[in-house]
């Protein structure tokens, strides 16, 4: 059976997906209605000191990344810091931009940066557009993904990188 034939409007769009994997046990694809529906929704209210185009102010909405990504369940052991500060993240959005952040840096017993995943910008759904990472303490905003299409869990080791560690080789 096709949409139309369903009932539903052939125009409509098929909303944006967020894919959440890598290492970790439950791996997720979210729209952005889940974001706004399934988490509390914290805001930031940002200045993105652009180079080309001086400062930008904006409002966003989301739930926080640590949030989104401890539901999925990221295979390190909870009770153990030295585990978790093993771990990182990498955000990819539509248009090819990535940006990494250290687990630690959003850990409330770390950094505790308060990272979104923007559901809406400036009061308005990003539904259509798609999620964007939001890092307020950022004074550029270059961590700033907009469409966010996958973010990846897990450590240096399993993205097979390298066989050592910084200096290893």
């Amino acid at each position: 059976m096709d949409a139309t034939a369903a009932g539903a409007d052939p125009g409509a769009a098929v909303p944006r997906r967020l894919l959440i994997g890598g290492q970790v046990r439950r791996p997720a694809s979210l729209t952005v209605a889940d974001l706004r529906e399934r988490w509390a929704q914290h805001r930031a209210r940002v200045v993105f000191d652009c180079a080309t185009s001086g400062p930008r102010r904006h409002t966003f909405e989301g739930p926080l990344l640590r949030e989104v990504v401890g539901d999925a369940g990221p295979a390190f052991d909870v009770r153990r810091r030295k585990d978790r500060s093993r771990f990182l993240l990498s955000v990819t959005g539509g248009d090819g931009h990535h940006a990494v952040l250290a687990w630690a840096e959003i850990d409330a017993d770390f950094g505790a940066a308060p990272v979104l995943l923007a559901a809406s910008l400036d009061g308005r759904g990003l539904d259509a557009a798609g999620s964007q990472l939001v890092v307020p303490t950022d004074r550029c905003g270059a961590r700033y993904i907009s469409a966010i299409t996958g973010i990846w869990v897990g450590t240096w080791e399993a993205a097979g990188e390298c066989d050592g560690g910084p200096g290893e080789r």
